[in-house]
C-alpha cells in the first residue's frame, strides 16, 4: 500500500505560479513512477506530467510544457510541481498518483497505469 498526500493548491492569477507536493508514505519502494493528473469540471482526469522514481526521466503533457516542472526527493518521499504561468485553464482539482505494479509502460500517461492516488488539491486560475 502507498498513501499519497497532496498540498499547495490555492488561487492565483493569470500568469502567476504555484507549487504543489506529493508527500508519499508506506511502501515507497515499490513506486515505478509518479505523476500529476487534473480534473476540471465535467470533464475527464487527464494526465499533466510524471517522473521516474529510481531512475532518471520526467515527461510532461503538450499543454504544459515549457510552463510546468516536476521534481522529486527520495530521501523525503515527495514529488513537486512548479507550475508556472498559469492559465484560467489550468484550473482543476489536481491529483498525485503512483504505479507500482510494473516498470512498463515506461511512461505511463493513463489513468489506468497507476494504482494509488491522493485525495486531490484544488488549482484556481483567476483571469
Amino acid at each position: 500500500q502507498v498513501q499519497l498526500v497532496e498540498s499547495g493548491g490555492g488561487l492565483v492569477q493569470a500568469g502567476g505560479s504555484l507549487r504543489l507536493s506529493c508527500a508519499a508514505s508506506g511502501r515507497t519502494s515499490f513506486m515505478y513512477t509518479m505523476g500529476w493528473f487534473r480534473q476540471a469540471p465535467g470533464k475527464e482526469r487527464e494526465f499533466v506530467s510524471g517522473i521516474k522514481w529510481s531512475a532518471s526521466g520526467t515527461y510532461y503533457a503538450d499543454s504544459v510544457k515549457g510552463r510546468f516542472a516536476i521534481s522529486r526527493d527520495n530521501a523525503k518521499n515527495t514529488v513537486d510541481l512548479e507550475m508556472n504561468s498559469l492559465k484560467p485553464e489550468d484550473t482543476a482539482v489536481y491529483y498525485c498518483a503512483a504505479r507500482t505494479r510494473s516498470n512498463i509502460p515506461y511512461y505511463p500517461k493513463d489513468r489506468r497505469d497507476f494504482d494509488y492516488w491522493g485525495q486531490g488539491t484544488q488549482v484556481t486560475v483567476s483571469s
